[in-house]
């Protein structure tokens, strides 16, 4: 059972007696999956695992930007490249923020009808937040690598803010941070990186919320994950496993939230809420005093619980 940071390929595997990998990620690029197959080695991964807790970043990640630029949400155009489990979710809380929702999946648009899909020249034309979750993918029709380059920076919008949460290599940093430096766009917030964990600190420097790799890192996630492996693996192995799951995990210190409605739009109250729940500043503030640390912040990264283990007391 394994993360994104174990790569399985063969010069891990070859000679061994695996016959099943399970990460414990929505990503397995870090499996050789050509080789896997073609060595009798099965795999799997965690597909949709922490799909709510990456949605709860974005969430966080959005409010906070707002604050910082006094944006209001309601007014601006999101566009989301790669509508899957993850994408999905953000489309479901931007249409919350009553935002103007623009969709850009190929994969899915080829196959499907009955949702309305624009191309990434529309997202970069249109959009005021642009948010990728797709899978890094090489050489391909879908070929996602670079997908932010010199090029397409040249044609957004320059009030145009910048997230990914994907994969690192989805956006090169060389053309990021031009962009950022000559004020081409107005922002940025990266959770992943090139080249991690050796990150660039003068992109560090640049964008307005850094943050270690960790959006899908919400304790419910990690329980989520861990279930779907160990269950393929009890399947796979036909062990007395198949509807294992994780028993107990700790509630947040603080799950009584008591908010006061008087006078406050809906994006203020969530501004409210949400940091008390997760403090996506406080990861920032992290990565920034020591981004050297950037593994070692992953493996000891706080418990954090997903919204639903939260109540919310309301009064006016």
């Amino acid at each position: 059972i394994v993360r994104t940071r174990t790569k399985c390929d063969a010069v891990l595997l070859q000679g061994s007696k695996v016959r099943y990998i399970a990460s414990a990620t929505i990503g397995y690029d870090h499996i050789d999956t050509s080789w896997c197959d073609s060595n009798g080695i099965q795999w799997s991964n965690a597909a949709g695992s922490n799909a709510e807790s990456v949605g709860q970043y974005i969430l966080a990640g959005l409010l906070e930007i707002a604050r910082k630029k006094e944006i209001n949400l309601a007014d601006k155009t999101i566009g989301i490249v790669g509508v899957g489990h993850v994408g999905s979710i953000v489309q479901r809380i931007a249409q919350a923020l009553q935002m103007h929702v623009l969709l850009n999946d190929p994969p899915r648009q080829q196959v499907e009808s009955d949702i309305k899909f624009v191309s990434l020249d529309n997202i970069i034309q249109q959009s005021d937040i642009i948010t990728f979750h797709t899978p890094l993918i090489h050489d391909s029709a879908y070929n996602t690598y670079h997908l932010l380059n010199h090029s397409t920076i040249q044609k957004l919008n320059p009030d145009v803010i910048l997230i990914n949460t994907s994969r690192g290599e989805v956006f090169d940093t060389f053309a990021l941070k031009s962009a950022l430096k000559d004020k081409r766009i107005a922002g940025a917030i990266l959770d992943v990186w090139e080249n991690e964990p050796e990150i660039d600190v003068e992109l560090l420097s640049l964008v307005d919320i850094a943050t270690p790799h960790i959006s899908g890192y919400s304790a419910d996630g990690k329980a989520n994950a861990t279930k779907m492996s160990v269950q393929a693996i009890s399947r796979y192995f036909n062990l007395p496993l198949n509807d294992w799951e994780v028993q107990t995990l700790p509630m947040p210190d603080n799950s009584v939230i008591n908010i006061d409605l008087n006078n406050k739009i809906f994006q203020q109250i969530l501004q409210s809420i949400i940091p008390v729940c997760y403090s996506i500043n406080d990861d920032d503030f992290r990565l920034r005093q020591n981004p050297a640390d950037f593994e070692y912040q992953r493996k000891t990264y706080p418990v954090r619980r997903e919204f639903p283990n939260y109540t919310i007391n309301t009064h006016s």
